[in-house]
């Protein structure tokens, strides 16, 4: 017997060929998805790993993983040096050094104006308008001149004097008289930050009895405790401790009016420790100079909450020890002050810097090198 055959009709075929063409949608979509899920793993992956791979046999033959690159301590970040080399956001700190008007007095001496002599008139003429009582008389005419006094004017006149752009130099971290004997040989102005007196360097405040010129280099807490000074002041400290700390430095360094930051990276972006900060600052009337060892630091908010003035480094010269190294960020400050008026660049007690900037007066022609209270 034959097998009887049914036909599908045409409605079926179409209900199929629907179905199916759906199904390949589908699995198309989940195809791309997993491929681009797969791309992305390897992106990924190559980015974080160091890949050898042998072109020759397709092979893969060592996987590294790649180290990132340790960030420097403090203030030897890249971040910070790129954020001030242009001096972006100085102007909070530095004011500008405007042109300084001086008035002068100067008296002005006006010719005096003779006035013309009086026409002599003779005895016929007055004679003629005169009736005298005696022959005998006679009219004694003497010549009149009117002389008016000299005006005296006095004139303010206006006298403006071009000053120079101002650069201070600051050397942090001075705690010898060997360093200061080198300070002083440079040659030109240069401000002394002493750290506090420690067990490792007794005498620090003992040798600035003669100086006059010099600030306090205040240890706070940095994020990396690794160079941490004894005394250091936490962001957990309270006000209680941090005027203790003030006033001990205030009778150490009696005649400093300047302080700035050692390291503080932590210290000085928390806006609850630097309240406190100033609060105690302006008590003992004291500037602070932000050192920026973050670019996070909050110093310029606490500063106008409290009042207290406050300046800000532009430059740090030596974060490495070279010294075309050095004079480079040398001109930089040097820009900065001719751009803004003035300018603070900080160092440190290292040779390379010292013999740097005595070689590297020829710079400073156009520059007044300052001490920190004339700007």
């Amino acid at each position: 017997m034959k097998k009887r055959t049914h036909k599908k009709t045409p409605k079926k075929l179409k209900r199929k060929s629907k179905s199916t063409k759906k199904n390949f949608t589908l699995l198309s979509i989940i195809f791309v998805t997993i491929l681009l899920t797969i791309t992305t793993i390897s992106f990924f992956y190559i980015d974080k790993h160091e890949i050898n791979i042998d072109i020759k046999n397709d092979n893969i033959i060592q996987i590294k993983t790649k180290k990132e690159k340790p960030v420097t301590f403090e203030e030897k970040t890249k971040a910070l040096e790129i954020e001030y080399i242009e001096n972006t956001d100085n102007n909070i700190y530095i004011e500008k050094q405007e042109i300084k008007i001086k008035e002068k007095s100067v008296f002005h001496y006006e010719e005096p104006n003779y006035g013309k002599i009086d026409e002599i008139k003779t005895k016929e003429k007055i004679k003629e308008k005169i009736k005298f009582t005696s022959p005998q008389e006679e009219v004694i005419i003497t010549p009149m001149i009117k002389i008016t006094k000299p005006k005296i004017k006095k004139i303010i006149q206006k006298e403006k004097k071009q000053y120079k752009p101002l650069l201070a130099i600051i050397i942090d971290d001075v705690t010898t008289s060997s360093q200061i004997k080198k300070i002083k040989n440079i040659g030109y102005n240069i401000n002394m930050a002493f750290l506090p007196p420690t067990p490792s360097h007794k005498n620090s405040a003992k040798i600035t009895k003669k100086l006059n010129n010099y600030m306090i280099h205040l240890p706070l807490q940095a994020s990396n405790s690794r160079y941490e000074e004894n005394n250091t002041l936490y962001i957990t400290d309270n006000i209680k401790t941090i005027e203790k700390r003030i006033k001990l430095l205030q009778k150490l360094y009696p005649k400093a009016k300047f302080i700035n930051n050692h390291t503080g990276s932590k210290f000085t972006s928390n806006i609850q420790a630097m309240d406190k900060l100033f609060q105690v600052l302006k008590k003992y009337n004291y500037t602070f100079v932000d050192s920026r060892t973050t670019a996070a630091s909050v110093a310029s908010l606490s500063a106008k909450k409290y009042g207290v003035r406050m300046l800000s480094r532009n430059i740090f010269l030596d974060n490495k020890k070279n010294k075309k190294y050095i004079q480079t960020q040398l001109k930089k400050a040097i820009k900065n002050a001719k751009k803004n008026g003035s300018a603070i660049a900080i160092g440190h007690p290292y040779n390379i810097t010292f013999s740097t900037l005595k070689e590297s007066k020829h710079l400073l022609d156009d520059i007044e090198l300052v001490y920190i209270n004339q700007i």
